[in-house]
C-alpha cells in the first residue's frame, strides 16, 4: 500500500480521471433510481405509490446492518492490492446483473410482483453497498493531502454527472422509441447498456488507482472503532446533513417524470431533433452541474469548504422555491432557473465528499484510530437512508393528494407534484445546511492534522 508519492506530488490525470470513473459506473444506476425508478414503479410495473414508499423504508433496515458492516470488512481487509480497491473488480458483475434484474420486469401477479421489487431491490442496495462503500472509502487512502483529495472528488463527481448527464438525456428521450413503444422493453435494453458500461468503468477504477494512505498500527476492536466514529464532531454533523440532503434530492428526482408528464404536459413535439422536454430540461440542468464543479477547486483555493457549502445550498434552495412560481407553460424559464441552480450545485457533492476523508483525517489525528472504511459506510448509510426517506415520502405524498398513474390529474394531485419538485426539497436543503452550520474543521485545523500525522 505504501508509494514513492508525497505530499507534494501531485496525483495524475490518469488516476484522478480512473477514480472519477468509478462514480460514473455507480451514476449509470443510481441517476436511474434517483428520477426514473419511482415512477417505473408505478406507472410501467403498475404498483401502488404507497407501496412502492413502504418497500422504500423497510429496505433499508437491511443498510442499518450491512452499511457499518462493510465498512468494518473493508477496514480488515489485507490484499496485494489493498483494503479497499479488491472489491472495484470482485463486487462489479453482480452490481451489474442485480441493476438490470430490477427492471427485467416479469409477468407476474400484483403481489408476486411486489415481492419481486422487495427482492430484487434489496439484492441492489446489497450489492450497492458492497462496491460503493469500499470506493468511496478509497478516496481517503489515495493520497495524504486534503487539496489533492478535493482535485479528486471534483474528478469524481464530474465523471458523475457526466454520466447523470447520459441518463437524464436517454432514458426521457428513448424509453418510449425502444422496444416498439414498450416502455417496459425500453428499460430493460437501456438497463442492460448500462450494466455493461459500468461493470467496465469500475475495472478501469480498479486498474489505474492506488492506496497510499496507510494506517497505523492498530488492534481489532469493532468497539473503539465506534467508539472514535461517534467521538468525531465533525463527521456526526456530515451524518445529519446527508440524511436531510439526500431526503431532498430524492424528493425532487422522484418528482421530476411527474411534473413534466401531469402538470407541465408532456407531449410528443420534439426539441433539439430528437429530445423531448424532460430529456432537454434535464440534460441542459446536468450539463450546468458539470460546469459548476469545473469551479470548485478555484472556490476551495479562496474559501473554507463549511462556508462555500453553506452559500450555495441556500442558493440550491432558492432556486428550488422559484419553481414554483413558474407556470407550466413556460418551458424555458423553467430551464433557466434550472441551469442557474445547478451551476451553483454542482461544486457542492465535491466539497461534501472532501470534508468527509477531511473528518477521516480528524478522527485519526483526535483518537490515534483510522477508520476510513467505517466513516464512509457511515455516511453512505445516511445518505441511503435519507435517499429512502425521500422516496418514501414521495410515493405518500402522491398517494396522499389523490394521485392515480396514467390519468388527468386533479387540481390537489397537481399540487402535492408541485410541491415535491420545488418546496419540500428547498426547505430540506435548508435544514441540511444548518446541519453544516456546526461543522468546525477549517484550513488551519487541517494543516495542523497533517503536519501532527507526519503527512
Amino acid at each position: 500500500m505504501n508509494s514513492s508519492v508525497t505530499p507534494s506530488t501531485p496525483l495524475s490525470f490518469k488516476e484522478k480521471l480512473g477514480y472519477g470513473l468509478g462514480d460514473g459506473a455507480s451514476n449509470f444506476f443510481f441517476q436511474v433510481f434517483n428520477i426514473f425508478l419511482l415512477y417505473y414503479y408505478t406507472d410501467v410495473f403498475g404498483l401502488s405509490p404507497a407501496a412502492v414508499g413502504t418497500m422504500f423504508l423497510v429496505t433499508k433496515i437491511v443498510d442499518t446492518i450491512t452499511d457499518p458492516m462493510m465498512g468494518i470488512i473493508a477496514d480488515r481487509t489485507q490484499t496485494r492490492w489493498g483494503k479497499f480497491r479488491p472489491y472495484l473488480l470482485w463486487m462489479a458483475i453482480p452490481y451489474g446483473v442485480c441493476g438490470y434484474l430490477m427492471f427485467a420486469n416479469p409477468d407476474l401477479s400484483d403481489t408476486g410482483k411486489l415481492v419481486y421489487a422487495y427482492v430484487t431491490y434489496t439484492l441492489m442496495m446489497l450489492a450497492y453497498t458492497a462496491i460503493n462503500v469500499p470506493y468511496s472509502a478509497l478516496m481517503g487512502v489515495i493520497s495524504p493531502v486534503s487539496l489533492e483529495r478535493t482535485k479528486v472528488s471534483s474528478y469524481r463527481f464530474f465523471c458523475a454527472f457526466l454520466a447523470g448527464w447520459a441518463i437524464s438525456t436517454l432514458v426521457p428521450t428513448f424509453k418510449d422509441r425502444l422496444g416498439g413503444g414498450d416502455e417496459a422493453l425500453a428499460f430493460q435494453i437501456l438497463m442492460s447498456i448500462f450494466a455493461v458500461i459500468s461493470v467496465a468503468m469500475f475495472w478501469v477504477c480498479f486498474a489505474t488507482t492506488k492506496e497510499r494512505v496507510t494506517p497505523p498500527e492498530q488492534t481489532s476492536d469493532i468497539r473503539a472503532d465506534f467508539k472514535a466514529l461517534l467521538s468525531n464532531g465533525p463527521w456526526l454533523v456530515l451524518f445529519v446533513a446527508a440524511i436531510f440532503t439526500l431526503m431532498s434530492v430524492a424528493i425532487r428526482a422522484g418528482g421530476t417524470m411527474y411534473y413534466f408528464k401531469y402538470f407541465v404536459g408532456e407531449d410528443d413535439t420534439q426539441i433539439f431533433w430528437i429530445f423531448n422536454q424532460t430529456a432537454v430540461f434535464l440534460s441542459l440542468g446536468t450539463l450546468a452541474m458539470l460546469l459548476g464543479i469545473t469551479m470548485t477547486r478555484s472556490l476551495v483555493e479562496r474559501f473554507e469548504k463549511r462556508d462555500l457549502l453553506i452559500v450555495l445550498s441556500l442558493l440550491n434552495a432558492a432556486s428550488f422555491i422559484a419553481f414554483f412560481f413558474v407556470p407550466p407553460e413556460a418551458f424555458w424559464t423553467m430551464v433557466i432557473v434550472n441551469v442557474i441552480g445547478s451551476i451553483i450545485n454542482g461544486p457542492t457533492p465535491a466539497l461534501v465528499w472532501a470534508m468527509y476523508a477531511d473528518t477521516a483525517d480528524y478522527g485519526e489525528w483526535k483518537t490515534g484510530r483510522r477508520t476510513t472504511g467505517l466513516v464512509f459506510s457511515a455516511v453512505q448509510f445516511a445518505q441511503k437512508f435519507g435517499l429512502a426517506i425521500g422516496a418514501a415520502l414521495s410515493g405518500y405524498i402522491l398517494a396522499l393528494y389523490g394521485f392515480v398513474a396514467n390519468q388527468d390529474q386533479p387540481e390537489d394531485a397537481l399540487l402535492g407534484i408541485r410541491l415535491m419538485f420545488t418546496i419540500f426539497p428547498a426547505v430540506l436543503s435548508i435544514m441540511a445546511t444548518i446541519a453544516v452550520w456546526f461543522y468546525r474543521i477549517d484550513r488551519q485545523t487541517l494543516t495542523q492534522i497533517e503536519r501532527d500525522l507526519g503527512r
